[in-house]
């Protein structure tokens, strides 16, 4: 189908942002142009692509299938636009991770980067380790750290693991004192469990365990913090569970506990899309990060 690209350019932004007055402003162009540039590309795939009411803009079905499809192309041919203006100097360094994994690990790193590279922007898109992945596959981050195993995450896209950890269970001693005591995962699910939201990577892990051992894990509380977990244990809400790394300046009355089953260890991944260029500034902050020991 012999269509205009532009056609597909102004669509990507009036579907981004569900405004043509919004769209006519960032591609410089008038609201009637957009408007037409819209009624054109429907006429030519014979499909309604949006809803237009005196109030507010919204996609059809065509619409939404549409913008799966065109937003990864229109983001690639930006990145490719963004990277030649930088080939001669280092350009923006995009990374997407959780706000566990930025606190916890990357801080360091990204400090080191900017003291070596002062003059590089750097942007830190906060996600779930799942949706990291969805993020690195589109092209729109030059490089995802991810707790892994990660459901989303291709494994081709792994260039180095660079921390192994063990996700443990925590308790306020005052409230669950089993410091004398070795529970089973089986135990665990007579008391009040604490855990992060079932869109993560730990979330997904940990089911799995249970349903290894013929169990089925169903959390009392489900939060996306694990800081907000540990708080939550800490008043005796329940027991929750974390990664190891996030136990670092605790309370004092937070204990990690004994488990009978062992489960196994994670590491944390960085991955980046081959099918893309990678970026100087990309590449120099691959360099900073260690090999997982």
């Amino acid at each position: 189908m012999d269509i205009n690209f532009e056609l597909y350019k102004v669509f990507y932004y009036v579907a981004n942002s569900l405004s043509f007055s919004e769209a006519s402003k960032h591609l410089y162009i008038s609201q009637s142009a957009v408007s037409q540039s819209i009624k054109t590309l429907e006429k030519k795939l014979d499909q309604q692509l949006f809803v237009r009411s005196t109030k507010k803009v919204t996609l059809t079905p065509a619409g939404e299938i549409l913008l799966k499809h065109i937003a990864p192309a229109v983001n690639l041919i930006q990145r490719g636009e963004n990277q030649i203006s930088d080939s001669q100097s280092f350009g923006q360094l995009h990374i997407c991770a959780s706000d566990t994994i930025c606190r916890y690990f990357l801080v360091p790193y990204l400090k080191q980067f900017h003291i070596q590279f002062p003059g590089v922007p750097i942007k830190v898109t906060n996600a779930t380790s799942l949706h990291a992945a969805d993020l690195l596959e589109e092209g729109l981050v030059d490089i995802a750290v991810s707790n892994y195993p990660n459901s989303k995450l291709n494994q081709s896209y792994i260039t180095k693991y660079v921390k192994y950890f063990r996700d443990v269970f925590i308790a306020n001693v005052n409230y669950f004192d089993f410091t004398t005591q070795e529970l089973s995962l089986r135990d665990l699910q007579t008391y009040p469990l604490l855990m992060l939201s079932r869109n993560s990577t730990t979330s997904e892990y940990l089911k799995k365990i249970f349903i290894q051992n013929q169990l089925e894990l169903i959390p009392d509380i489900e939060l996306n913090s694990n800081d907000l977990l540990i708080d939550l244990a800490n008043i005796g809400l329940g027991i929750a569970c974390i990664p190891d790394y996030c136990l670092t300046n605790h309370p004092q009355e937070i204990y990690t506990l004994r488990i009978k089953e062992e489960i196994p260890m994670r590491t944390i991944a960085v991955a980046v899309n081959p099918g893309l260029p990678l970026s100087a500034s990309a590449q120099a902050f691959l360099e900073l990060l260690p090999e997982a020991d």
